[in-house]
Formats: structure tokens, sequence, C-alpha cells
């Protein structure tokens, strides 16, 4: 008998916790190219419902410039609808990617500790 070819697991994947008006997205993966919409299209349908949202990056092994264009393009579209969008838990790869392009200063990042759920 054949063996079935079972799917490739995916590059990453996002689980959303709601906290109130707060949204946390945990990701976890790599955000490179051909898995950006994985985050991109979710996230971008909770910012007219919420407040503020929260992407824990904690699990993010490893991001590309496709994966940075992402986190900028959700940060223009939250703050275009009145919508603070943050990042906690970034890795040193991210946060280095970020200062590297000056984009770090344009998110709030919020450690562990910093969250406050308003």
């Amino acid at each position: 008998m054949p063996q079935a070819a079972s799917a490739p697991a995916p590059v990453l994947s996002i689980d959303v916790e709601h906290v109130g008006e707060v949204a946390v997205v945990h990701c976890h993966g790599r955000l490179v190219y051909g898995w950006t919409a994985a985050l991109f299209t979710p996230v971008s349908e909770l910012i007219p419902t919420h407040k503020r949202i929260i992407l824990d990056l904690s699990d993010l092994k490893h991001t590309d410039s496709m994966g940075i264009g992402t986190l900028v393009r959700l940060y223009v579209s939250a703050k275009s609808h009145g919508c603070s969008l943050e990042l906690l838990n970034l890795s040193q790869q991210i946060r280095n990617l970020l200062g590297m392009t000056n984009l770090l200063s344009i998110f709030t990042v919020v450690g562990e500790h910093g969250i406050r759920w308003m």
C-alpha cells in the first residue's frame, strides 16, 4: 500500500486570546515570505473590533523583510482605525531587524510584566 503523504506543518501559526477589548495574538514558528498572510489576515480582522492588539512574539523563531513589512502594515492599519498594536517578547533577531530599519521606535514594546489589561 502506498503511504499517504502528510501535509507539511505550517511555517507560522497563531492563537488568539481575548481579554475584554484586548486581543493577544500568540505567534508560533517563522514569519517569512509566503506565510505573512497567516498573521496579517486574522489580525487585520481583529482591528475594527479591538482597541488594543498585542502580538506575543515569544515563540516566533525567525522573521525576514516580508515579516517586518507585515508588522508595519498591521501597525499602520491599526493606527488608522484608532487601535493600538503592541509587540511583546521580541527576540534578539527581531529587535535587531527593527533597530537596523529604524522601525523599533514606532512600535510600543511591552514586556511580560508590562501588560496592563485596560
